[in-house]
């Protein structure tokens, strides 16, 4: 029997719920790019075209466009460019991520050791120069933080703090408090760890 790839199949239903959308709406609503074949869009520094008829995502490289199915860039991608509503603003105003969903949710963002916050912690002067890389602003909050824009002006503030003999290093990421105007909570997620991807991937 073969084995189900519940992400890609994840991934394809995003992309053919994509089909759906009034294209030219999408395209007002956001002042996208776009050709007879393709919509255009940035998200964390890189740019992405939209096959307009298939929902395929492909990713500018140095050496031209390359297909993703990368459940990340897909889900957040796609959830950006149909979900995010049309009245949209940001106040300037952060919000920790924790605050945005239910209780039980804080363990799954916050807990007693995170493998990622010690591996920045190590390299200090590499997680600076990959937040900078992909744009970010530093902030004078935690150890070191940066706001990285994801998409259309949003940005992700991602803080780092170190740990001591006490206490764990630790990572805490803020949005401005209109972000669920653009992205869904659970969409949150996808671009959390899409953007720990991408900071890893410049370090």
């Amino acid at each position: 029997m073969a084995r189900v790839n519940n992400y890609l199949i994840h991934v394809q239903q995003a992309k053919a719920r994509f089909t759906t959308y009034d294209q030219e709406t999408l395209i007002a609503k956001l002042k996208l790019r776009h050709d007879e074949e393709y919509l255009y869009a940035v998200m964390l520094s890189e740019t992405y075209r939209i096959h307009r008829q298939s929902g395929e995502i492909g990713r500018l490289t140095e050496t031209g466009w390359v297909n993703t199915n990368d459940y990340g860039e897909v889900m957040t991608l796609l959830d950006l460019v149909c979900d995010c509503r049309e009245d949209r603003f940001l106040t300037g105003r952060w919000k920790n991520m924790t605050d945005f969903g239910l209780m039980f949710h804080r363990n799954l963002l916050e807990g007693k050791k995170d493998p990622w916050a010690e591996k920045f912690q190590a390299q200090p002067e590499a997680f600076r120069s990959a937040c900078e890389a992909l744009g970010g602003i530093s902030f004078p909050q935690g150890d070191i933080a940066y706001a990285i824009e994801l998409f259309d002006g949003l940005s992700i503030l991602v803080q780092l703090w170190f740990g001591d003999e006490e206490f764990p290093a630790c990572l805490r990421f803020l949005w401005d408090e209109n972000a669920l105007m653009y992205i869904k909570y659970e969409t949150m997620y996808f671009a959390k760890g899409l953007l720990l991807q991408e900071i890893e991937k410049r370090m």
